[in-house]
């Protein structure tokens, strides 16, 4: 079988080392000059399995009104004359609820721990190295109050039976030893021992390169324009080059992937959610961050790749706007050296933004359309690293007919039907 996989990110590429795995013929298509130069670049860092929660939670729409008047907001909004945006926001106050917190997070936590399994798995096979860690995620509570209100989070990795330890002060310093140095800045964490941290485009970039070498063919600098239709089904994809035609196409186009859809009449609540992050050189071994914390207070994340250290966050709601705002850019700056001073030299910073193809619920559609030959694979907002290896098989095994290892039905574009 021949499978055309649209989008050469994190999750195109594992997407196509599934399917190749399996024995298939497979190209991807990209409009980037290389594997994984998009939102995949210079992401958070963090493989977080066990912190995979949607923005979409009860408490939010009375947090996204305080932050408004919060200098270091982790939210900010960009109100466009676009029927897509606030129809996408109206969704996402929808999922505000603690019913629909519950069933979006079991769906992300299920797929996040069937990726943990299937990167484990990967690296074994491939060898594979991108400066990861497998040391742990630390999430960081500023206050009692957020320590306090953890509780249906824990009840949700209890379910799936997901390792983790809430510590005290003392407890957090142990897991991050640099953290010894401003401690009366928290009162305790939630640690996920099994999560982990990688440099995202390295891996991507390898895993290409490793794909090559079992027949898949990458078409870069390749423009996608249209789906070609004939009768009630796909029958190829018109590109720069050319059409290009296969048995089935996966769509894996993050953010972009609702404009080639929305010609065929499926209705995909995709929006970009623009992310910013630095990236700084460790000018202090013992002052830097050991793995992942996440700074709940500002909804950072400071990761530890190698000799560099990520600072990665903001949800900024503004469309395909990719210009890099200052403001951000120190509001990153505020939490790693608050938390970390003298980890990183922030004179070397080299500041990025990208846009994360974010779910109104949180969890990333994966499955068939209403067109046979048709599959998507997108939407992974934040968790596009951390879910990468899990919805790539998922989705070679539905692509090619094979029976998957987990529930699906609940993550396909058929739920938003209704």
């Amino acid at each position: 079988m021949k499978v055309l996989v649209l989008g050469a990110g994190v999750v195109g590429v594992t997407s196509a080392y599934y399917l190749a795995r399996a024995g298939h013929e497979v190209e991807v298509v990209d409009r980037q000059q290389g594997a994984g130069l998009e939102t995949s670049f210079a992401n958070a860092g963090q493989v977080s399995f066990g912190y995979s929660s949607p923005w979409a939670g009860p408490g939010i729409p009375a947090k996204a009104v305080k932050w408004i008047f919060q200098k270091h907001s982790p939210l900010v909004i960009r109100p466009k004359l676009d029927p897509v945006q606030w129809t996408w926001l109206w969704q996402m106050l929808k999922n505000c609820n603690e019913a629909a917190y519950k069933t979006n997070k079991s769906r992300m936590v299920r797929v996040a721990d069937y990726s943990r399994t299937a990167l484990a798995d990967l690296r074994s096979e491939t060898g594979i190295e991108y400066d990861g860690r497998e040391q742990g995620t630390l999430q960081l509570f500023r206050t009692q109050a957020q320590l306090d209100g953890i509780g249906g989070d824990l009840r949700v990795l209890e379910q799936y039976g997901v390792p983790y330890e809430v510590l005290d002060r003392a407890g957090c310093i142990a897991a991050e030893p640099a953290l010894a140095r401003v401690g009366e800045k928290f009162v305790g964490g939630l640690r996920l021992p099994q999560d982990e941290t990688g440099d995202a485009h390295l891996f991507t970039q390898r895993l290409a390169t490793i794909c090559e070498g079992m027949g898949v063919v990458f078409r870069y600098g390749t423009e996608i324009e249209r789906l070609v239709m004939q009768g009630d089904d796909v029958a190829g994809v018109a590109t720069g080059d050319g059409v290009i035609s296969a048995d089935r196409y996966l769509l894996a186009l993050g953010s972009y992937s609702p404009q080639l859809l929305t010609p065929l009449g499926l209705s995909l609540p995709v929006y970009p959610v623009k992310g910013y992050s630095i990236t700084l050189p460790v000018a202090d071994e013992a002052a830097a961050p050991v793995s992942t914390v996440m700074d709940e207070t500002y909804k950072i994340a400071i990761t530890r790749l190698g000799s560099r250290i990520r600072v990665g966050g903001t949800a900024e709601i503004a469309g395909f706007d990719t210009s890099l705002r200052e403001e951000r850019r120190q509001t990153l700056l505020h939490s790693v050296m608050d938390l970390y001073p003298g980890g990183g030299d922030p004179a070397r910073a080299v500041f990025w933004c990208g846009l994360r193809p974010m779910t109104p619920d949180g969890t990333p559609v994966i499955g068939p359309t209403r067109y046979p030959s048709l599959f998507l694979n997108t939407g992974h907002g934040t968790l596009g690293w951390t879910m990468s290896c899990g919805s790539g098989k998922l989705a070679a095994d539905l692509v090619t007919g094979q029976r998957p290892n987990i529930e699906h039905e609940d993550l396909a574009v058929s739920r938003y039907a209704a």
